[in-house]
């Protein structure tokens, strides 16, 4: 067929089939393959494999680190089409956003590897004759859990971090899309990553998590997914006191002032949502436009909503493709009616396209009640909410009013309106005048229940160490 990768097991440097469950692509509903099921054995041996692995990792300089880790982006960058494929195929993104992600995780890779490199501790001055030197040290092995809706970049900032601050990681990835990890496994283990250091798992994942999070050789959890899920696992980690980063859910509003172009700002917010078919946590989700250019910018957003060309990934005049899976479908389905039974004006899209693969049309809902389950529910599709505002502290009123925080966006030439949206609008990520969430370099995360911790940039890489401060009287008594 198709490019697309036998799905195995990883553990201590090797491969191993098993059975397991079948990986649909989206755009056709056809089987691609399987995903194989660790058992409890795999899950010992991945565990015992990371412990070696750490005692290994830990002491290898972090130059020789840096340079195994280079060495695999490069292979990626190397075999980037037909990871791009695979992609497409098991996820249903536009084959050039594949290829678009997996470049990313390089960049992040990279960043991540050469940032390693200056993990620095201090020294606090004191009295003569002691010397206090605080070491930034690898935590332990950690156990990741990474989306199906990013496949490669999302496990990508989980093993470029754990790896380039020394710790080692066993690597639950999503069974639906388990391809982009795979692949980016091997990249490592081809680049001569030391055995055990990497361990790549699937199955089921409360089993998998309620399994690894209590053992004691696991000392760092970290989490990209649902808030439901992501308060679950905290609360379990709590019991076993480990630190976790996680990046959850958000809702992600959208202020757009009266001092903008409407048309070219309702174009670049199309572009913004329709990425990933709106399956993105950061996706801007809630628009809150000022009155007075309300209904150019909704008309123009609806305009340009309809003619995006929405169909099977791997053709590239599709600018969006099909829904990862069936359940995204439900839910869209749900919350448009139940918006249009409240008063919503669907303005374009609203129904599914088609009744072969999971294809839905970018929907544009205008004048959304409060009282609208989409306006509070994070949709986790191309869904975009519409509504007017008087002014700037109506909006801002309106961004903060939900429990999520992970990423917000706003439009405006005034320095004053960028000043106080920079110190109110409550995320953990601000764009203004653009829909780039994150970069390599940069940290991003969430407040309130869209998490805490953070990934990317140095206090990313800072988040899989911890901070040992060692007191030496140079006379002992």
């Amino acid at each position: 067929m198709t490019n697309y990768p036998d799905i195995e097991l990883y553990i201590d440097g090797r491969w191993k089939r098993a059975s397991g469950v079948p990986v649909i692509n989206p755009a056709d509903e056809s089987v691609l393959g399987t995903v194989p099921t660790a058992t409890k054995s795999d899950l010992d041996d991945a565990l015992a494999a990371a412990e070696r692995g750490f005692a290994i990792w830990r002491k290898t300089s972090p130059a020789k680190r840096s340079q195994i880790i280079l060495k695999a982006a490069g292979l990626i960058r190397q075999r980037v089409d037909d990871m791009a494929t695979a992609m497409t195929l098991e996820q249903g993104k536009p084959i050039e956003q594949a290829r678009l992600e997996i470049l990313r995780g390089c960049d992040i890779i990279e960043w991540d590897a050469t940032e390693g490199l200056r993990l620095y501790g201090r020294v606090i001055p004191s009295e003569e004759g002691i010397r206090h030197t605080v070491l930034r040290q690898p935590i332990g092995p950690v156990a990741a859990f990474s989306p199906w809706n990013f496949p490669m970049s999302s496990p990508a900032r989980k093993v470029a971090g754990a790896l380039s601050s020394g710790c080692s990681i066993i690597l639950k990835a999503s069974e639906e899309t388990p391809a982009g990890a795979v692949q980016l496994v091997r990249a490592f283990h081809d680049a001569g990553l030391p055995p055990g250091v990497l361990n790549l798992v699937f199955g089921n994942p409360a089993e998998i998590s309620s399994y690894l999070i209590p053992q004691s050789s696991i000392r760092l959890i970290t989490f990209t997914g649902s808030i439901p899920v992501g308060k679950s696992l905290a609360e379990m980690a709590g019991r076993y006191m480990k630190p976790v980063i996680m990046e959850l859910g958000g809702h992600a509003p959208v202020i757009v002032c009266d001092d903008v172009d409407p048309l070219t700002t309702a174009t670049a917010s199309v572009t913004g949502k329709s990425r990933n078919a709106g399956q993105v946590c950061v996706s801007p989700t809630r628009f809150f436009v000022q009155e007075s250019i309300y209904q150019k910018f909704a008309d123009s957003f609806a305009e340009k909503a309809s003619q995006l060309r929405v169909g099977n990934g791997l053709d590239p005049k599709m600018q969006m493709g099909p829904l990862a899976n069936s359940r995204r479908i439900d839910a869209m389905e749900a919350f448009v009616a139940d918006a249009k039974s409240k008063g919503a004006r669907v303005l374009a899209g609203g129904s599914r396209i088609g009744n072969r693969g999971y294809f839905f049309p970018l929907t544009v809902l205008a004048d959304v009640p409060d009282d609208a389950r989409v306006m509070s529910e994070e949709p986790f599709g191309p869904l975009a909410l519409v509504n007017p505002v008087r002014d700037l502290d109506e909006a801002i009123e309106k961004a903060n009013s939900l429990p999520y925080g992970l990423a917000g966006y706003a439009f405006t030439r005034s320095a004053g309106n960028a000043d106080r949206l920079a110190n109110e609008v409550e995320v953990g990520n601000l764009s203004i005048n653009h829909f780039v969430a994150s970069l390599a370099e940069t940290p991003f995360g969430g407040v309130k229940d869209s998490g805490y911790g953070r990934e990317g940039g140095t206090e990313g890489l800072q988040g899989y160490t911890v901070a040992k401060n060692v007191s030496h009287k140079m006379i002992p008594p």
